[in-house]
């Protein structure tokens, strides 16, 4: 593999960003009245604006001259492929199946995977229509009231974001709960309110071994068969499962036939379009579930067709790898103007960072160059009042993404306006800045002494530059939502495949999990740590002293 760096598109590039830096992009605006026009691109209900980059047309054309030299045509066709572009674990990487509502085959292995996507699909949509009608219900009789979902990571971050953005969408008795973390805090806030005999749990887990997952699991099922007199079989009532491990679901006393299955092709942060998404199913029902699958095959559409100079995902992708390559700049933030859409920049977090958070090259050798950005964000107008403050006069080039819904899905017309004025807002003042005349010509309007104005003058000049992309989408229903899930997991694809690396393995969480397990049994033991590192040992032990329990 051509290292990325050696490229002709790249020398290029790199040349052309020394002639793009000294330019303002309030000049580019002034000297182009038709340069929204140039820089946005539609699909159905949904802009994305990119007028306000640091680029030009001749930016554009070089980036897209570099995404062919690095084969995002043949990768993008090689996932739609079903090939098994997950080199190292042999997989392929599929999840466009999952909401592919073409009626087109799709094949791994030669086989075509959607008869069993669309079975499982249907069992899900039955045993959803069972609980929301209230066919299904707890061991005593009771109707389902509440959700708990365990999980963690893609089992648990999409799942829990959709199911929040889609709020307005939710069945009025039921109630959604997600359980991650093994801090058992967390579990037992949640089961403080709830009653036993109307709380579904759905264990997800595609091995049904992860130890986060299963302890909490073991904790809700003790729970469950307390609160109904000791009674195991009420565990059939009130538990299914997300997996692929039949036999560890029956021996936790889940009935095989409440396990809703996936594939080894589904990775673990693409699944929420999977019976990982059951939760959500359960939730929306199944008519707007299809509706979050097509708006997803929508995009899926686009990427697969469109030319990438007018791609959306690949442009979103592009821009990242400009500022990563030749700007300095390593963090992203996503800046959602929708309360729905607060888990949205924690699950970006893990789709993007675990995915592209890469050292080595596909072929095995160190990468020499920055790869997947640390990812941040929070709901606008929250964050505007926390960390605006550095990516509008900070050191480092933070390029922003905003998100918003045109329409509101609740009555406070007069908040939406506030929250949209925001939006533009911010997207200019980042664009414009402010220059020392314009400041100046301020404070000397407030009547401040010339001395003062001295003084204030340099903290109230905004350099301005500061790249920005808006989507916007006319109302945040379930099809909006899965094409805006669906862009930023194309935008994640192309960038791996221009920085060359696997971008559907995540061999990094490995050697902490590893670690725990070997320490895990000292802790309940109290055996000595002396094969340990003195600071490890060292904490341990100040731990034991100070309240860690042993078994």
């Amino acid at each position: 593999m051509i290292p990325l760096t050696a490229r002709p598109a790249w020398l290029a590039l790199q040349q052309h960003a020394e002639q793009i830096k000294p330019l303002r992009l309030r000049d580019l605006f002034d000297a182009d009245p038709q340069r929204f026009d140039t820089f946005s691109q539609q699909l159905d209900g949904l802009i994305f604006d990119y007028a306000k980059h640091r680029i030009t047309g001749d930016t554009l054309d070089l980036l897209t001259a570099l995404a062919r030299e690095c084969g995002v045509e043949a990768w993008r066709d090689r996932m739609f492929s079903g090939e098994h572009i997950n080199g190292t674990e042999d997989r392929a990487v599929l999840h466009v199946a999952l909401r592919n509502l073409s009626g087109r085959p799709m094949k791994v292995d030669g086989e075509d995977v959607m008869p069993e996507v669309e079975a499982v699909r249907a069992r899900m949509s039955a045993f959803c229509d069972q609980v929301r009608d209230g066919d299904w219900r707890g061991h005593s009789g009771a109707l389902i009231t509440d959700i708990v979902n365990i999980g963690i990571g893609g089992s648990d971050l999409g799942p829990a974001m959709i199911t929040q953005a889609l709020t307005p969408d939710h069945h009025p008795r039921l109630r959604a709960h997600f359980v991650s973390n093994v801090d058992g805090a967390q579990i037992h806030d949640t089961l403080r309110d709830l009653d036993p005999a109307t709380t579904l749990f759905i264990v997800a887990s595609k091995t049904f071994t992860t130890q986060e997952t299963l302890t909490n699991a073991r904790t809700a099922r003790a729970w469950l068969v307390k609160g109904h007199g000791g009674e195991d079989a009420a565990v059939a009532r009130h538990f299914v499962a997300v997996s692929t491990n039949t036999e560890g679901v029956r021996d936790f006393g889940i009935d095989p036939a409440h396990m809703f299955e996936f594939w080894s092709w589904v990775g673990g942060r693409y699944s929420l379009w999977s019976a990982i998404g059951l939760p959500i199913m359960l939730m929306i029902g199944g008519e707007q579930f299809t509706e979050l699958l097509a708006g997803a095959h929508a995009v899926d559409e686009h990427f697969r067709a469109a030319p990438l100079e007018a791609n959306i995902p690949v442009i979103m992708a592009l821009l990242g790898v400009w500022y990563q390559g030749f700007f300095g700049a390593h963090a992203q933030a996503v800046l959602p103007y929708d309360q729905g859409l607060a888990r949205l920049p924690a699950y970006l977090q893990q789709a993007d960072m675990e995915s592209n958070g890469k050292g080595v090259t596909r072929d095995g050798e160190p990468v020499t160059w920055h790869t997947g950005p640390v990812i941040f964000g929070e709901p606008g107008t929250n964050g505007q009042h926390a960390f605006y403050q550095l990516i509008h006069q900070g050191t480092r080039l933070i390029p922003c993404d905003f998100i918003a819904p045109c329409a509101p899905r609740h009555p406070y017309a007069d908040h939406h306006r506030i929250l949209l004025a925001n939006v533009f807002a911010q997207t200019e003042a980042l664009m414009r800045g402010k220059t020392a005349s314009e400041a100046q010509a301020e404070l000397e309007a407030q009547g401040l002494s010339p001395e003062a104005v001295a003084a204030l003058l340099p903290h109230k000049v905004f350099s301005g530059d500061r790249p920005t992309s808006t989507l916007l989408v006319d109302t945040l229903t379930p099809h909006r939502l899965g094409m805006l899930v669906a862009l930023y997991e194309h935008k994640i694809f192309v960038q791996g495949v221009i920085w060359g690396v696997y971008s559907f393995d995540q061999w990094g969480v490995e050697l902490g999990k590893q670690l725990a397990k070997a320490i895990l049994p000292k802790l309940e033991s109290g055996a000595d740590m002396g094969d340990h590192d003195a600071s490890t040992a060292g904490l341990v032990n100040w731990a034991r002293d100070h309240g860690l329990p042993t078994s």
